[in-house]
């Protein structure tokens, strides 16, 4: 009876975070479409909450090994651990929800398992390969702030002058180029679903309570419901409160951060889809106008909110696990 009621525990606390996820970085992947005035609120958490599932499913699987077992040795996380790994990152996700601020849930999920880990011990956890990790979450930003940078500043007048010459109307640009940013848009919830279904079930898989494609399953399904019931709010920082955006710009910032987030799902690093969207929007807005048009209190708020994040799940999940 008790194990019954703590594997009910177990499925509410990865259901509670894989919602969270949904509204918070699952909803960050199409601010730059809500922004750029391509597609409805709603339009955009649809389509978060079918191709996140596609996305868990079939390329959500290494990730969820890396917080499974890349970080503890496997079987160091029971059923009790992995209850509060996952429940201390969605606390912190949750509360970032509530704020309005798209934080990185992949490292409040690395911060909650880190935490477990000193509670075990620190000689348990692979230092290197968080080390490794650490890595991908600073230069990941950097690269899509650069690369947003460099087309805007060189590549946006060349693109019009293309775009111009190649359709005979305003209309015409317009209706390619919202396809085109529909395509990425739901490229970027597809990388979101692959990356981030580790974040609700990851400890839960190396706890072997559950297998990597069930988990990965009910991951997808809890991001898209989430994205669906709480998504609205962190689109509306994303897309409107940092700087302006055009569709061309918009759909740049979206393949961009498909990509880097793609190919992070495949090399099974969890890393942050709304620090990489919301950098690329930056960059993108610094090549535009300069610096000036950033809105410095948003920024500043995201960046604090990054480095808290992490520390704060993992400080959580090692005070739950000498509660109990």
């Amino acid at each position: 009876m008790e194990l019954s009621f703590i594997f009910i525990i177990a499925v509410a606390v990865a259901l509670f975070m894989g919602l969270n996820i949904g509204g918070n970085n699952a909803a960050a992947s199409m601010g730059a479409a809500y922004g750029a005035k391509v597609r409805t609120k709603y339009q955009a958490v649809l389509l978060i909450g079918v191709f996140s599932v596609l996305g868990a499913l079939i390329d959500g699987g290494e990730v969820i090994k890396t917080l499974g077992t890349g970080i503890l040795p496997a079987g160091t996380i029971v059923l009790e651990g992995a209850i509060i790994a996952v429940a201390a990152s969605g606390i912190t996700v949750f509360l970032a929800n509530i704020l309005r601020v798209p934080i990185s849930t992949s490292q409040a999920a690395v911060g909650s398992v880190v935490g477990i880990g000193f509670f075990y011990g620190a000689s348990k956890i692979n230092v290197t390969f968080i080390g490794y990790i650490i890595s991908w979450w600073i230069i990941t930003p950097i690269l899509a702030w650069l690369l947003a940078y460099l087309m805007g500043k060189y590549l946006y007048t060349h693109i019009l002058i293309w775009l111009a010459d190649h359709h005979e109307s305003d209309a015409s640009i317009r209706k390619s180029l919202t396809i085109l940013l529909t395509i990425s848009g739901c490229y970027v919830a597809y990388s979101a679903g692959a990356n981030n279904a580790a974040n609700a079930v990851g400890p839960f898989v190396g706890a072997g309570i559950i297998g990597s494609a069930p988990g990965a399953i009910f991951a997808g399904l809890a991001i898209g419901l989430g994205a669906l019931l709480m998504g609205g709010r962190v689109l509306d920082t994303v897309g409107k409160e940092i700087t302006e955006l055009c569709v061309i710009r918009a759909t740049f910032v979206e393949f961009t951060a498909a990509f880097i987030v793609h190919i992070a799902s495949i090399r099974g690093i969890p890393v942050s889809l709304g620090e990489i969207v919301a950098a690329g929007i930056i960059g993108i807005g610094c090549a535009n106008s300069g610096m000036h048009v950033v809105k410095g209190d948003v920024v500043k708020k995201i960046l604090i909110a990054w480095v808290v994040s992490p520390l704060l799940a993992g400080v959580i999940a090692f005070g739950l696990m000498n509660l109990i």
